[in-house]
């Protein structure tokens, strides 16, 4: 996220009478700390800038939640932000969207191309280039500060860091404030001209507060309700996070009106630092922010904004945490704040997938540390400094003058270079014929798939099918279909493949494991005379929890979309409903039949519904981190040891057997021997590629698969 709140300027409001960001050199003649001075530098904030960046590293790297330093950086990014266009609205012109938007470009924009270039270099040079599609969207994403909006569609869980997240997943909150930097500037412009054509120019200010206090109001209202329904979107939500910006927004607004006693101010300024410090200890922020929990960082850091605002924060009559905050060390760790978040997350992430672990540990986290502070001081150096101090004024750019102007040609090259390599090999993905075009019916006698495992049948050489490229995009027909609703749907979406004509229903319920088996239900059906139906929603097996989950977030969405779905079921009597049985098992190596499948077959029971339960296929992990099998064997693995021995996926026998027996309508069914042979999960059968991504049966392998699978459902209900 921008982790340096103040990019033009930290007064509160006028001119700067502070100390310089760049040279560190105070003012020679402080200011009393009795009496308010809203336009005093405020070193308490840079400090503050300071603890909340260490807190959202230390956490990072050890801690693995969410610390509430980002909040932190929200309200102070709104605070300053939003300050310094009120105190250009102060005569009465209006700030200049041009003016505002170049500086600001100017000074956040230098360090995030550097970063994302390091970035996209390292990509190239350490991951295999089946991964380099996304890298290249959050590359671009980024630079166009829309980022936030990539990761809402994929719900992806900011807390957990390891080799599979994305080394750029922490510049949502970048792409947040940029869009709230241009809207509020919007706002203060309308407001400012308004105001300066009705005449009532000295009103901008208490004008700009009440809408502000109404946005921030709504969009708090509106965080609120979508944290509980769907957390995952909630978190990347620009309309649900601006609330937090706009709350330091209003304190910009307000500030230097009212005068604090000492003692007031002392008791804002320890419970606020206190707050910040243990908020990412007591409260699950991941699963809560930006929703109410967020108003105790929120909050917190509005109390220490007011808790110095005006008063010299190096006097002894200044509060104590006021002081400490003001100290040296946290001031210039606040100084190098915005290339420090800006680096630690990828150097993180590229650590883990070059030391192959899901987690740091004490060693490894000091020396990601170590790096990223390096990286950040050599970037504040070399790249911030010098264009903070060309910009600032003629004489401040006299000394080496050259250097901003060199500086600016190599962070505009970078920046070109990013987008045309991005930009270049989306192109190309988007012209290639493999990525194109779906794979469609192969020669058996080629292409046997599972029949290598089930008959022996003889596998000549050839190119492996779907490749590489064609492998994301060899899914089933549902999702091309629309026929799944996505983790931000709560509608129920039913659709029929098979023999839509049939007399014989089978309703195909659940997630998405449910759903890569339509390939083979839709060409069984089709020649058996069974029409298929499909009830489907990603992430969500059906389930009658309270309190579902999705990975470790709620997911309420599937309790709601469950219970329409059990309805229907009830109501329209198909003859069988077949669902996943069981999944990997969470604490050890194997599978497992959950307590929540179970109780789901209480309620078929009660239905007289029979119940087809497939046993879920193998999830590629190392040490419980996700892998794709086409990115192993893109960095040069090879089908055995891309694949996962068998005892680590699948318990000796189907753990769905023993609950089954308790249901005489539950019908276990076990396609284990066709993707596994009796010591090995490999990655190809048959010539054909088993899994689309690190979980997900390819609709190729699976369209191999049908002979047998329609081979068990005969036997199981006497259907043929």
């Amino acid at each position: 996220m921008n982790t340096d709140p103040h990019p033009h300027g930290r007064p509160v409001g006028g001119q700067n009478t502070g100390a310089s960001p760049e040279t560190g050199h105070r003012p020679s003649a402080p200011v009393s700390a009795t009496r308010a001075d809203p336009h005093r530098y405020r070193h308490d904030l840079d400090g503050l800038r300071g603890l909340a960046i260490a807190l959202v590293v230390i956490f990072h790297l050890w801690l693995g939640r969410v610390s509430g330093g980002v909040d932190v950086f929200l309200v102070l990014s709104g605070f300053f932000f939003t300050g310094m266009l009120l105190r250009r609205s102060g005569a009465g012109g209006g700030p200049s969207m041009r003016a505002v938007l170049g500086r600001t470009a100017r000074r956040l924009l230098p360090a995030l191309v550097v970063v994302l270039a390091t970035t996209a270099a390292v990509t190239v040079l350490t991951r295999p280039f089946t991964q380099w599609s996304v890298v290249a969207e959050q590359l671009v994403t980024s630079l166009l500060y829309v980022q936030n909006w990539q990761l809402a569609t994929t719900a992806a869980d900011y807390q957990a860091a390891d080799a599979s997240v994305s080394p750029m997943q922490h510049l949502w909150s970048m792409s947040v404030q940029g869009q709230f930097y241009f809207l509020i500037l919007i706002v203060v412009v309308i407001l400012a001209a308004g105001c300066r054509r009705a005449g009532i120019a000295a009103v901008v200010r208490p004008v700009t507060a009440a809408v502000i206090t109404a946005a921030g109001a709504v969009s708090l209202l509106y965080a609120a309700e979508v944290s509980r329904t769907h957390q995952g979107w909630a978190y990347y939500d620009t309309a649900a996070r601006v609330w937090e910006l706009l709350v330091g927004a209003l304190l910009a607004c307000v500030i230097g009106r009212v005068t604090l006693p000492p003692a007031t101010r002392a008791v804002l300024a320890g419970t606020g630092l206190a707050t910040i410090v243990v908020c990412g200890l007591v409260v699950d922020g991941a699963h809560l922010f930006p929703g109410p929990a967020a108003l105790i960082p929120v909050l917190a850091t509005a109390a220490v904004i007011l808790a110095g605002a005006g008063i010299d924060a190096h006097t002894p009559n200044a509060p104590t945490v006021v002081r400490f905050l003001a100290a040296r060390p946290l001031v210039e760790l606040g100084a190098i704040g915005y290339a420090l978040y800006l680096w630690h997350w990828p150097v993180l992430i590229f650590y883990l997938t070059w030391r192959e672990r899901p987690a740091v540990g004490p060693v490894g986290g000091l020396i990601v540390l170590a790096v990223s502070l390096v990286l950040a001081r050599l970037t504040h150096v070399w790249v911030e400094t010098p264009l903070r101090r060309g910009s600032a004024s003629p004489s401040a750019a006299r000394p080496g003058r050259g250097r901003p102007r060199i500086v600016t040609t190599v962070v505009t090259a970078a920046g070109a270079a990013v987008i045309a390599a991005a930009g270049g090999w989306q192109w190309y993905l988007s012209h290639n014929p493999e990525t194109a075009a779906r794979v469609g019916e192969l020669d058996p006698k080629i292409y046997p798939g599972a029949a290598k495992l089930l008959d022996g049948a003889f596998t000549p050489h050839a190119k492996m099918r779907p490749t590489l490229l064609e492998a994301p995009g060899d899914l089933p027909p549902s999702s091309f279909d629309g026929c799944i609703s996505d983790m931000s749907t709560r509608d129920v979406i039913t659709c029929t493949y098979g023999d839509p004509a049939a007399d014989r229903t089978l309703a195909v319920v659940g997630s998405s494991h449910a759903e890569h088996w339509l390939t083979a239900l839709d060409a069984i059906g089709s020649t058996r005379g069974v029409r298929i139906v499909s009830y489907l929603k990603m992430g969500c097996p059906l389930t009658l929890s309270d309190e579902p989950m999705l990975g470790d977030q709620p997911y309420p969405d599937c309790r709601d979309w469950s219970a329409e779905v059990l309805d229907r079921l009830r109501d329209d009597r198909p003859d069988a409903v077949l669902s996943t049985a069981t999944r990997p098992n969470p604490d050890g190596p194997g599978d497992i039949t959950p307590d929540d499948y179970i109780q789901v077959w209480t309620r078929y029971a009660d239905y007289g519904l029979t119940f087809l339960g497939l046993r879920d296929t193998p999830w590629l992990h190392r040490d419980g981190v996700p892998y794709r099998a086409i990115d192993c064997l893109a960095e040069g693995g090879d089908v055995d040891t891309c694949g996962m021995p068998r005892d680590a996926v699948l318990a000796a026998h189907n753990p769905a057997l023993a609950p089954a027996a308790e249901f005489p309508l539950v019908y276990p069914l076990d396609l284990s021997d066709a993707v596994c042979d009796v010591s090995l999960c490999r990655v190809v059968e048959g010539n054909i590629l088993i899994y689309h991504d690190s979980h997900h049966l390819s609709a190729t392998y699976v369209r191999s698969l049908a002979p047998e699978l329609d081979r068990q459902i005969g036997a199981t209900t006497g259907w043929w």
